[in-house]
């Protein structure tokens, strides 16, 4: 997302991003990471109650596409400095729209599923979420 967001704001969309570490957790992520949207804290998990988000079983972390997802993530130049609140937390993204509409909803699977963001800004500028037209990710 952070290499994207430019082209999010040219479609019109305002990004955020929700996590459940600490205020100072936050601001170090925000920093390292340096993304300039809103990165809200949800120490209580109300959000993600409210998404349906699950959390894994401690299985998957040995699963074949979780190794895979890290080493790409540290080839990218990332790395986790610590475990957050809860790491068996899986996340999601959505795209919402004025009307209570929901134009994009991906609840992650496994670690490392992500929504693709050209998936997420296909849905941004796209036709979807008209009247009959499908919710692509839907899951």
């Amino acid at each position: 997302m952070r290499g994207r967001e430019e082209d999010f704001r040219r479609a019109g969309a305002a990004l955020a991003a929700v996590g459940l570490g600490g205020f100072r957790y936050a601001r170090a992520f925000r920093e390292e990471s340096g993304i300039g949207f809103p990165l809200l804290v949800d120490v209580e998990r109300r959000a993600y109650r409210a998404a349906f988000l699950e959390s894994a079983p401690l299985r998957h972390v040995l699963r074949r596409d979780n190794r895979r997802a890290r080493a790409r993530a540290r080839s990218a130049g990332h790395s986790q400095h610590r475990l957050g609140k809860d790491p068996l937390q899986l996340g999601g993204s959505f795209v919402f729209a004025p009307g209570d509409v929901d134009l994009f909803v991906h609840r992650s699977k496994t670690f490392g599923d992500n929504a693709p963001a050209g998936a997420l800004l296909a849905a941004v500028s796209g036709p979807v979420g008209r009247p009959g037209a499908p919710t692509p990710g839907a899951s």
